[in-house]
């Protein structure tokens, strides 16, 4: 029996927001928001539970992580290992869950119509999960993995510093990841057995008064209610009380002080924290939404612009952190140049400097009320996005939020309470501050270690007259409140569509351009979308060219940011990125002030001039982001190598970094007009803009560039239309390339095992789909959970523009990538014999289940704009490519699928092309040795060089061909 139907006030939702909301609360005191959605193609549910990481028995750090891993295995009602991830996977579905301090979320989705029996399989995990002996040691093994990918991370070392200068007896303190050594190690030591203590846990703590559920469904409500009351009501309820973790985590010894930090990448990093009343204890008046904002700001008179101007930063956010209901941080991350390093005090002299401007000129209701106008439109507009991330959203929201702001959480600051932000402001004070100052240049000067990641760091006490000092010492610099907002949208109207546009049209052609448009006639939101992708052949004919581009297209968003900042306050995003061919431009969001922020960016471009100060930072921005590729996850290296062999327009990064270090602004002044000098505009415009207005757009754009009386570019030749092409790989034969990590601190190999299949078609795309929708969980269940081979080992699919195939990643510490590739090939040795014997139900199952997903419809602008931009990119134009593709599916034959697999993936295969990728970290640096020396097998040929090996190969044709082609 369900409690709590009538709500004495009724859920705020948003007013383009169709959906039904129910809040029930079950016998067992299990909460629950139902959500009805008709048009939904998905259906999902989160379960949030209050018991989190800072819940971990001292001496078993990690255990609500664990717990968090070990429900997804086995239930007594689902006995069969892993049958839960199939399941889902195989009906369209992902599933995942994350540990947070407080609270842990599980979550799901998968197709409309299974979504009773997930649901029930997902019941489980709180039912009466299984959790044996044998997964318990596995699974120990998986987290530990986990945390030996984050080992050499940054953003995980600098967070685990944080919590361990605090409060020894405070939650914040502990390490909440867990590994081998205090999840078996020392738990052994002791006398204590894992899971014994695993099961414990669970047993004291996962309560049903404890958690809340949200079901995202396509029934009606009370259909939904009773599936819910039947699949969740045996949930045990012990009443158990929730945690609360009070007190501050930080005392007088961890304030007041500068800590020195070596990073793991180039560049240095200023964090100024200061602990502060969380905002959820006032949320409607959003203190910490204010400060952010201001203290945040970009615009001119901002300590971003200041600093920018300076030379000295290079990107500034603020607002809160690290919050939870008893205690909370404000944190101002400062990016710096090697300049602002050396000006650290004059940097921190400023911010607080800033902060005495807002204590000087008061709470202003203008800006409070500006910044909830944005909010309160943000939230009314808002997109639909995808289920699965709603329900998870709401169902942390449920939490910490009364059932009428379930859906709206902190996002709509109504409540104007100047003393309510003044008690905040008064708190970012400096006897108050924690400074932590990363940079390379403390190595080897610091005197302490961080006990999990092995951190370097040292402490400094600053007093309040320390930094009174460092303000009077900073620049006198103009300091100033934002200006108000000029692109807040005040025409949030819809424009008139006659007709219903299914696929965009190519509704213009020119020498210099050609426009794509599609009208938004399914969203109807005020927003629209817009890509300008410049084609121009010089912009990469050389590494040099390419580097050169990127510091173009940075000069151009650091030229923009101070004005085009509060275009992306108001809800107005732009960017600007370097292509292999050139660059795009892209705006997407309210209409209503877009063309205003378009004309301004082309312009920009058009009278582009090289300021040597801004070169100067950019250039050394960009050089640190190449010198830290080296530090990319053992993986991420391994793809771009693959990447790098495959595709036949790509240069190394090396050669850039090798490049940067000669580059001046000169010749970036006499590189852009050359580049410019030879463009093609290729256009797609969508959303709430009526055609002449899209038109009127590309014909502003081609008279700025193209039609002045000394035109910054000129059309291309037609021998100029450049296009991407794949190499194609050699039938009957597996290519191998091995290289040692780029960083030899690294303990993780990786592997990408790549299959190349074909170039895209229907029948064989739809083939290639429906193996690795069935492949993927039995691929994932053996090589991560049953043979241990690493955290990170997924099965996927790829397309490098238009040439698909598919590809197996995993990064290991317990094998080296050549043993890796050999359990890769026994696992497709062993799944073949699944394929063979799976029954006709299961494999028209496994089909109904990739045509749901096909025809699942696009859930806002922006994803629909991002599914026809890639037809048109790419060159393949098949913008009905879901409907044909459904076509091609429904003929498929069980016998064409085995075929498909026997020519293509079987091991052996004669006509199957592969290309393993193999990166040895320092683990595994003798591995590297023996198998680069030994003798290469038959069926096999080694790749010791990738530029002479690219272009001894033939490539595939292009689907891009010449812009000659595409008929009006």
């Amino acid at each position: 029996m369900a409690v709590g139907k009538g709500e004495v006030e009724e859920i705020v939702k948003a007013r383009t927001d169709k959906r039904d909301y129910r809040r029930i609360v079950l016998s067992n005191s299990l909460e629950v928001l139902l959500i009805s959605d008709p048009d939904t193609d998905k259906c999902a549910a989160s379960m949030d539970v209050r018991v989190g990481a800072f819940c971990d028995p001292v001496g078993l750090e990690g255990l609500a992580h664990f717990l968090e891993h070990m429900l997804f295995y086995a239930s007594e009602k689902y006995p069969l290992e892993d049958s839960y991830s199939k399941y889902i996977t195989e009906h369209g579905g992902s599933t995942n869950a994350f540990t947070a301090g407080e609270h842990t979320n599980y979550y799901f989705d998968i197709n409309a119509d299974c979504f009773e029996e997930a649901l029930d399989r997902f019941a489980q995990f709180f039912i009466k999960p299984l959790m044996s002996a044998d997964a318990t040691m596995r699974e120990i093994k998986a987290v530990d993995s986990e945390n030996q990918k984050n080992l050499l991370s940054d953003a995980w070392r600098m967070n685990q510093l944080q919590k361990h200068l605090s409060h020894e007896g405070h939650s914040y303190h502990k390490f909440t990841t867990g590994n081998w050594d205090t999840l078996e190690v020392r738990p052994k030591a002791k006398g204590l057995d894992t899971r014994d203590e695993l099961l414990k846990f669970y047993a004291e703590n996962y309560s049903a008064n404890l958690m809340h559920l949200v079901v995202y469904t396509k029934e009606n409500l009370d259909k939904v209610q009773g599936l819910v009351e039947e699949k969740f009501r045996e949930i045990r309820n012990t009443d158990r009380n929730g945690f609360c973790f009070p007190g501050q985590p930080c005392t007088s010894e961890h304030l007041e002080i500068i800590v020195k930090v070596v990073p793991i990448k180039q560049g240095h990093k200023l964090r100024i924290v200061w602990p502060i009343t969380p905002e959820i204890q006032h949320y409607k008046e959003g203190p910490c939404r204010y400060l952010g904002h201001l203290i945040g700001h970009e615009g001119e008179g901002s300590l971003f612009y200041i600093l920018k101007t300076l030379g000295w930063a290079t990107s500034l956010s603020a607002g809160e952190g690290d919050s939870s209901l008893d205690f909370s941080f404000f944190i101002v991350v400062i990016e710096l140049t090697d300049a602002g390093h050396e000006h650290m005090q004059d940097i921190v002299g400023l911010l607080f400097k800033y902060i005495s401007l807002l204590q000087q000129s008061g709470v202003c209701k203008w800006i409070f009320d500006e910044l909830s106008a944005i909010c309160e439109t943000k939230f009314h507009y808002q997109d639909k996005i995808r289920p699965i991330d709603y329900v998870v959203n709401i169902a942390t929201n449920m939490e910490l939020y009364p059932p009428k702001d379930w859906l709206v959480g902190s996002s709509l600051p109504s409540n104007f309470n100047p003393s309510t932000i003044q008690t905040v402001l008064n708190e970012l004070s400096p006897n108050n501050v924690r400074i932590f100052w990363e940079s390379k240049k403390f190595e080897n000067h610091t005197d302490s270690v961080e006990p999990w990641y092995e951190t370097n760091y040292s402490i400094e006490r600053i007093t309040s007259s320390t930094i009174q000092e460092w303000m009077q010492s900073a620049p006198n610099e103009n300091l100033h409140l934002p200006a108000p907002n000029v692109f807040i949208p005040t025409d949030l109207s819809l424009k008139n569509v006659h007709e219903q546009v299914k696929f965009p049209e190519l509704l213009r052609k020119s020498p210099y351009s050609t426009l794509w448009y599609k009208p938004d006639t399914v969203f109807l939101t005020p927003k629209a979308f817009v890509k300008l992708d410049f084609n121009c052949p010089h912009a990469g004919d050389s590494p040099k060219a390419e580097v050169l581009n990127e510091i173009f297209t940075e000069l151009i968003m650091d030229y923009l940011n101070e004005y085009a900042y509060y275009a992306s306050v108001a809800g107005l995003y732009y960017g600007i990125s370097p292509t292999d061919r050139g660059f795009q431009v892209t705006l997407v969001g309210y209409n209503h002030k877009l063309w205003i922020l378009l004309k301004t960016i082309v312009k920009k471009i058009a009278r582009f001039e090289v300021k040597p100060d801004r070169f100067a930072v950019i250039k050394e921005m960009v050089t640190k982001k190449y010198q830290n590729y080296k530090f990319q996850q053992p993986y991420q290296q391994a793809m771009y190598y693959c990447s790098l062999i495959l595709e036949d327009h790509s240069w190394p990064w090396m050669e850039s970094l090798e490049i940067l270090p000669h580059l001046e602004a000169d010749d970036l002044a006499k590189f852009v007009p050359l580049m410019l000098s030879r463009a093609f505009v290729e256009c797609y415009i969508s959303g709430n803009i009526e055609r002449n207005e899209a038109e009127s757009m590309v014909q502003h754009i081609e008279d700025i560039l193209f039609k002045e009386s000394n035109p910054v570019c000129q059309p291309l030749f037609p021998s100029q239309h450049l296009t991407n092409r794949v190499v194609k790989l050699e039938k009957g034969l597996g290519y191998f390339y091995g290289v040692e990590g780029l960083n030899p601190n690294d303990e993780n190999s990786a592997l990408v095992h790549y299959i190349q299949v074909h170039r895209d078609d229907f029948m064989l795309n739809v083939k290639l789909q429906l193996f690795a929708l069935i492949a993927k969980q039995p691929a994932f269940h053996q090589l991560r959970s049953v043979e241990q081979l690493g955290y990170i080992t997924v099965l996927m699919q790829r397309n490098d523009f238009g040439i698909r195939g598919v590809q197996v990643i995993i990064q290991s510490t317990v094998k080296g990538p050549g043993q890796i590739d050999l359990r890769v090939e026994a696992f497709l040795k062993t799944f073949e014999s699944k394929l063979y014997e799976m029954t006709s139900d299961e494999f028209k199952s496994n089909v109904n289940s990739l045509i749901d997903m096909k025809l699942e419809k696009h859930k806002n602008l922006r994803e629909e704009s991002g599914f026809y931009w890639r037809e048109i990119a790419q060159g393949t134009l098949k913008f009905d490519r879901r409907e044909c593709e459904v076509a091609a599916l429904k003929q498929l034959t069980q016998q064409e699928l085995i075929d498909f697999f026997n020519e293509h993936i079987k091991v052996g295969a004669p006509r199957k092309k592969t290309l393993s990728v193999r990166v040895y970290g320092n683990k595994h640096s003798s591995d590297y040795k023996v198998e680069n020396s030994e003798p290469v097998q038959p069926g096999s040929a080694k790749i010791d060089d990738i530029y002479s090996f690219r272009s001894s190969r033939p490539l595939y044709g292009s689907f891009k061909g010449s812009f000659g082609h595409v008929k009006l």
